[in-house]
């Protein structure tokens, strides 16, 4: 089983972040990963993106026109990346910070308050991880708990205290739905 995807929105949100979780969690599942980012000069508040393949086979190359899942942080990257996404797809989208209503018809549309659950938990910058967990439990691509560790491996300088709000993130996404 292959699953393109694309995770996009602005410098800053944790995008790539989330892309490198992704990928390590595949290979801790000894799943065939790749990843591949795209982003601007700027670091924060440009365009980011990044495509992720997930697969029992070895992927042929990480570009991913047509994806079967994308998540979303931001308005411009629905306008962007709703079109591309393949019939009976998934398109997450951060509700809090998208006033526009996804078109597609032919897709699966799964809309999460992800700032505003993040800031519940007293930090607005794991936006990202509680769109990770609600996009792991939908489509049981990978499991919650290879997540947790792959954050681990990803944010090796954080301290425990953060770690355990990326976890608890990941687990009220996973929790919503």
């Amino acid at each position: 089983m292959t699953k393109e995807i694309i995770i996009s929105g602005f410098g800053g949100q944790g995008i790539v972040s989330s892309g490198i979780i992704l990928a390590y969690a595949g290979l801790i599942e000894d799943k065939y990963v790749t990843f591949f980012p795209s982003y601007g000069a700027e670091m924060r508040g440009g365009t980011a993106n990044c495509s992720v393949v997930v697969s029992g086979e070895p992927v042929a190359s990480p570009i991913v026109a047509n994806p079967d899942i994308v998540v979303i942080m931001n308005e411009p990257s629905l306008t962007r990346f709703e079109p591309t996404i393949k019939p009976g797809g998934m398109l997450f989208y951060n509700k809090t910070l998208i006033k526009s209503q996804p078109q597609r018809k032919d897709i699966a549309v799964v809309p999460i308050e992800a700032n505003v659950i993040a800031e519940e938990l007293g930090q607005a910058r794991i936006a990202n991880m509680v769109m990770l967990g609600a996009m792991i439990k939908k489509t049981k691509l990978l499991s919650l708990e290879t997540l947790k560790k792959a954050q681990r491996k990803r944010f090796v300088k954080a301290n425990d205290e953060q770690l355990a709000l990326n976890d608890k993130a990941l687990e009220k996404g996973y929790g919503l739905l």
